[in-house]
């Protein structure tokens, strides 16, 4: 990885950069890129897992593809990953989309997905927890800019103050990250020959038409049309959300074609695309102990309501809706239950106690 790539993801902020930060407040960014990054991230992780097998064939190639992705993190993790993995245990994942293009460019920009993804292989369930990325917090490390919204953790100091805020906020160990941009969405589709689905509703969008029930191959352009549409759901946000999940799902047990995805060619165009601090061996382990955790699926959400503070618009979730999704995240990751976090304070300790350390 180059220096300017380095240089992207230090903790370096200053002021001429906060005037770009607060104009982004005030963009709405294309509805098209919450979608895309949800629906690649996950696709990312779900690939590393189902492809494990697959990889350790390919060994030597694919090794060299994976250092390409690997961006150490100098932050301390608060609890020891690697006996983690190696025991099976649940792990987190902080899945974070950016908004900037290809990575490396000076500006970080704003990580308008962000998701946090735990792996239970013992219960073979799969926790995807989507956060909102307008919710009020104080950036860890930078309090001085509170309140300010979540996904602009990652512009004031990269994937580290993204994982360290999120870990404050829910009380919840965050093992690893993934980063990516938006680009790549479609070629990953085309690359496994299209997505068979069941539409759930009958619409036409983006010169695709749809009919609920009847069985239909997509290819990137056409799943995107899918996924993209919001308007005329009757469930707005969350019936697109469900579609996502539908498209996400046929992906994730799709094994076989998985298996065409991991190659050379394919590892190069991805590590353009995607930086993680998983280590090639860590991928390994997650292919060979955590497939199994793809075989069930729970998505929820931290849900916040829409108040004024200082003149911007933020989603504030109660504290009873914040509790809830730290136990929910606690439970899956068999940890005993303790008090939602906060992000106001620099010393808040995240509780990583286990519920049962003999478990096997």
């Amino acid at each position: 990885m180059n220096n300017d790539n380095d240089n992207n993801h230090t903790n370096d902020f200053d002021d001429s950069d906060e005037v770009e930060l607060r104009a982004s407040h005030h963009k709405s960014p294309h509805p098209i890129l919450r979608t895309i990054f949800f629906w690649f991230l996950l696709s990312l992780v779900v690939l590393g897992i189902w492809g494990g097998r697959f990889i350790f064939e390919k060994y030597n190639s694919a090794h060299k593809a994976a250092d390409s992705l690997y961006l150490p993190n100098s932050m301390i993790k608060v609890r020891d990953v690697k006996t983690e993995l190696k025991q099976g245990r649940p792990i987190s994942i902080l899945l974070l989309g950016t908004d900037t293009g290809a990575l490396g460019r000076n500006f970080r920009g704003r990580t308008d997905t962000m998701i946090l993804a735990i792996l239970n292989p013992r219960d073979k369930k799969m926790t995807l927890i989507s956060l909102p990325r307008d919710e009020a917090v104080s950036v860890s490390g930078y309090e001085d800019y509170a309140p300010t919204k979540l996904n602009a953790a990652y512009f004031f100091g990269g994937a580290n103050a993204a994982v360290r805020t999120v870990q404050q906020d829910l009380n919840v160990p965050i093992d690893f990250f993934a980063l990516v941009n938006m680009g790549g969405l479609e070629h990953l589709i085309d690359a496994v020959n299209g997505v068979e689905i069941n539409p759930l509703m009958t619409f036409s969008y983006g010169g695709y038409s749809f009919t609920q029930g009847k069985k239909t191959n997509m290819n990137g352009k056409k799943a995107l049309a899918y996924v993209r549409m919001r308007y005329d759901d009757p469930k707005g946000d969350y019936g697109r959300q469900e579609r996502q999940r539908q498209v996400l799902m046929q992906l994730a047990f799709d094994g076989t074609n998985f298996e065409n995805l991991i190659n050379q060619k394919f590892l190069d165009s991805l590590s353009k695309q995607m930086q993680t601090d998983l280590t090639f061996d860590d991928m390994l382990l997650l292919g060979s102990k955590y497939r199994i955790a793809t075989h069930n699926m729970d998505s929820d959400h931290l849900q916040g309501t829409s108040e004024m503070l200082y003149g911007e618009s933020f989603e504030v979730p109660s504290k009873k809706e914040k509790q809830r999704i730290t136990n929910k995240a606690r439970e899956a990751l068999e940890l005993k239950p303790a008090k939602t976090g906060s992000t106001t304070g620099k010393d808040f300790h995240i509780n990583t106690q286990i519920i049962d350390p003999d478990r096997t």
